[in-house]
């Protein structure tokens, strides 16, 4: 479940006091035309739940699939989106920018 209306870093924190296993998705670079800035958070519980964005919505899916493999890993990951002319309409940024995005897992 998305709460739009909660803050990623406040529902981490909530979903960690109650033992659940997370990850936090945080812009780190951007070029061009990005739909958030540097700094953004996406917070990630294990069970799927979600609160924040990185893109608006374009990438969320893959850095959600993402977190999840770092929550079940522990491994960090350092994601790249852009957009190119084969996926413009893929996984991808359709604005023509690019954002770096880096997913860690939270203990």
């Amino acid at each position: 479940m998305h709460d739009v209306d909660a803050d990623p870093l406040d529902r981490l924190a909530e979903w960690r006091s109650s033992g659940k296993k997370t990850a936090l998705a945080t812009v780190v670079r951007t070029w061009g035309s990005s739909p958030r800035p540097v700094g953004s958070h996406l917070a990630v519980c294990e069970d799927g739940d979600f609160a924040g964005s990185v893109s608006g919505g374009c990438i969320e899916g893959s850095v959600i699939e993402a977190a999840l493999e770092t929550i079940a890993s522990g491994d960090s990951a350092r994601l790249e989106f852009g957009v190119t002319n084969d996926m413009a309409w893929e996984v991808g940024l359709a604005c023509g920018g690019t954002v770096h995005v880096y997913v860690e897992s939270i203990v």
